[in-house]
């Protein structure tokens, strides 16, 4: 049997960190580019868009993102096609993060006072040109806080995906504490490595919500 070095468990399970890290990334990016066009949809003044998009929101903040992630993991397969893990975990939690990111940021956008909108209508500014040089800014500072600490639900959420065979953070750390028979040092380290990314972007949210309060 393979002897493990201390040295051994915890090379291997930075390289699943940097996988978690990198999945993170992706998904939020991803995430938000998305979340940004489903957040412009949802405060549409025409239905089809607006309903468009809370149908989205709904559907994906009303089911476990577990089974987002075996639907689309395995239905790509279904219908004939082939993804890896690695694919599958970004779309799935891409998909996820825009559904709350857009929520987060609509919320954000209407606390911006409406006498707002009805200036910048008066300067014969349309619907997106008031939102993006009017409202946009003013919402961005409301939003900062809120979206940095969703951001840590994404990192978290990065674990689900060890189920379909990703190796990040906790995959990495099942596999070596199946090999070592050290389930608690292996998984002590893994909720390190968990820690070590979340807790400085919960510090940077409480620090950000209490600055702007303070600025508003």
């Amino acid at each position: 049997m393979m002897e493990f070095t201390l040295w051994d468990i915890v090379r291997n399970l930075f390289t699943g960190l940097q996988w978690t890290l990198l999945l993170s990334l992706v998904a939020f990016i991803g995430g938000s580019l998305m979340g940004l066009v489903i957040m412009v949809m949802r405060i549409s003044s025409h239905g089809l868009p607006r309903n468009l998009a809370r149908t989205w929101i709904d559907l994906f903040q009303g089911t476990p993102l577990l089974m987002q992630l075996f639907l689309v993991f395995f239905g790509v397969s279904l219908l004939g096609g082939d993804v890896s893990a690695w694919a599958a975990a970004a779309i799935a939690l891409t998909l996820f993060t825009s559904a709350y990111l857009a929520e987060i940021w609509r919320g954000c956008v209407e606390a911006v006072p409406h006498g707002q909108w009805e200036a910048s209508a008066s300067l014969a500014f349309n619907r997106l040109e008031q939102l993006r040089h009017v409202v946009l800014p003013q919402a961005l500072r409301i939003a900062i806080a809120p979206t940095v600490g969703f951001s840590v639900q994404v990192v978290k959420g990065t674990a689900v995906t060890s189920i379909i065979g990703f190796t990040e953070l906790t995959k990495t750390g099942g596999m070596i504490a199946n090999a070592t028979f050290e389930p608690f040092l292996v998984y002590g380290f893994v909720a390190l490595g968990y820690f070590l990314l979340c807790y400085p972007l919960s510090l940077t949210a409480r620090y950000l919500e209490r600055r702007l309060h303070a600025a508003a």
